[in-house]
């Protein structure tokens, strides 16, 4: 058995019955190129059962400590059942993108079986009406609990039922699986008894490396302003959630991103996301005529996963907050700020150690987690708080070659995440294959237009192209005439060289 960190155990802690903690994905499928140009759900099946070795949380379920004494366990679950984790199902005609979205939501927002291991997958057919999709093509949807995984140690996950190429076959497993035999109340006693007696020298030596950081940075002793500290205004998505969810996402070529990113030197592929998705939030909020003055607060995830934790499951995660500057209308002067911001909190964040923050969880209280999470639900505790955050942009970055499922070419690939009460919106960003998808998962009562949402995002992500056109257009001239400026100079220095007279000639004629 192997017992879940602080940060894993989080995620079980503060779901709640209209919240489920699980993220999630959706990519679409092009069949013709697997073996015979066509898939079975048999051959599926199949395909998933070979590539179980490949990753430990496939047959991994909880072992939860009684009263929440202690973080719970996993072990190997000797029930394992795939055919109760990967399933089948099919939309309705005409089979569009909405019908796909609204089935993905629906599917999303059912919590998962926490007696089982924490993941299921549903290959959706039917596709027929979708948008830019090859003919034959099918969707696989895959949900997992946030406790087992983090959006790196995801894409890893991924990696473990995809392949390279159609034929490719998965390694044979180098040892056989053994499922174990849950330890029981006894078992579970000492190993808690042990735990707690360990845990006070841990929480000693985490908070002597964190309390000097957090002195400097609130103490004014750092340089950097922390970015974000300002009070963060309250929009719809500051409340509390219900139990329904929407889903929509869309996709945008790698390069013309990578060509945004001209347009203010230094500026990364993150930053050009943020300000996307800041341009598309104040769309949507002006015409509901919800815009706040004050300038909107995105939360993103930052991974601290060291190399040797990169094939290891589980969350290495800190954060970082970002000002969307959704106060600014012109999309360049916005893309500068954002810029400009997301340097001083990541400095901010580096100031406090995201390393050791993520220790500290490890001695998180589950049973007064559990129980702080679901007082803040009933007493509507977000509708009187104030907000820390409007939403949370989480970047994954994917290969950017092309993968195959049981011989399937994957066309794209979208993310869904998680929303809780206060924080009802959330953007899983993530690119394959020279495109980046920007998704987002929201409640249906605070998002009712989840179509027109996208739209937005579309116009802020088109209106800052055209104009990174426009200033890479006036700034080429410039930099042409600076050059030939520069080169016409050392042509007339040459010149002025050839007809002056030698060195020694100069000095006759002063004598």
């Amino acid at each position: 058995m192997e017992q879940l960190t602080g940060m894993d155990a989080s995620f079980l802690y503060f779901e709640t019955a209209n919240a489920p903690t699980h993220i999630g994905s959706f990519a679409i499928y092009d069949q013709s190129t697997a073996p015979g140009g066509r898939v079975t759900f048999t051959g599926i099946l199949r395909n998933v059962q070979k590539r179980l070795h490949l990753a430990r949380c496939f047959r991994q379920r909880l072992v939860q400590v009684p009263l929440d004494l202690d973080h719970p366990y996993w072990m190997e679950d000797p029930d394992f059942d795939i055919e109760f984790h990967v399933r089948h199902i099919a939309l309705p005609h005409p089979g569009d993108w909405r019908q796909l979205c609204i089935q993905v939501a629906r599917i999303h927002a059912r919590p998962l079986d926490l007696t089982k291991p924490l993941w299921e997958m549903y290959v959706i057919e039917g596709l027929d009406s979708v948008v830019g999709v090859p003919e034959g093509s099918f969707a696989v949807f895959t949900k997992i609990h946030h406790a087992a995984i983090d959006g790196v140690s995801g894409a890893q996950l991924a990696s473990a039922v995809h392949d390279l190429n159609p034929n490719d076959q998965p390694p044979e497993p180098v040892h056989e699986w053994v499922p174990e035999e849950d330890p029981g109340l006894a078992g579970l006693a000492v190993l808690t008894t042990l735990n707690n007696i360990r845990t006070p020298f841990k929480f000693a030596r985490v908070l002597g490396q964190t309390a000097p950081r957090l002195a400097a940075l609130f103490s004014g002793g750092g340089d950097e302003e922390v970015e974000g500290a300002a009070e963060v205004p309250r929009t719809r998505f500051n409340a509390p959630v219900s139990s329904h969810r929407v889903v929509e996402g869309r996709n945008f070529s790698l390069d013309s991103i990578r060509e945004i990113r001209k347009s203010v030197p230094g500026c990364t592929v993150n930053d050009v996301i943020l300000t996307i998705v800041g341009g598309g939030l104040r769309r949507y909020l002006e015409d509901h005529r919800e815009l706040p003055r004050e300038s909107l607060v995105a939360m993103a995830p930052i991974s601290v996963r060291t190399e040797a934790e990169l094939n290891t499951a589980g969350n290495r995660i800190s954060v970082m907050f970002a000002t969307l500057y959704t106060d600014t209308a012109d999309s360049i002067e916005r893309l500068e700020k954002v810029y400009h911001g997301t340097r001083e909190s990541k400095a901010a964040s580096e100031a406090v150690g995201a390393r050791t923050m993520t220790d500290v969880t490890q001695f998180m209280p589950g049973m007064l987690a559990g129980l702080a999470a679901r007082l803040y639900t009933r007493l509507g505790l977000a509708n009187n708080v104030s907000p820390f955050l409007n939403t949370v942009v989480t970047n994954v970055p994917g290969p950017q070659i092309p993968l195959y499922f049981t011989g399937a070419r994957m066309v794209s690939l979208y993310g869904l995440g998680p929303v809780m009460d206060g924080m009802g919106l959330i953007h899983p960003v993530f690119s394959y294959n020279g495109q980046i998808s920007i998704s987002f998962t929201s409640c249906r009562q605070m998002l009712p237009d989840p179509e027109f949402y996208g739209d937005c995002l579309q116009e802020s992500f088109d209106e800052l192209l055209a104009a990174t056109k426009h200033v890479l257009a006036v700034r080429k001239p410039a930099q042409r005439k600076a050059t030939k400026r520069k080169v016409t100079k050392k042509k007339a220095a040459k010149k002025v060289a050839k007809k002056s007279p030698p060195r020694k000639a100069r000095k006759r004629a002063a004598r």
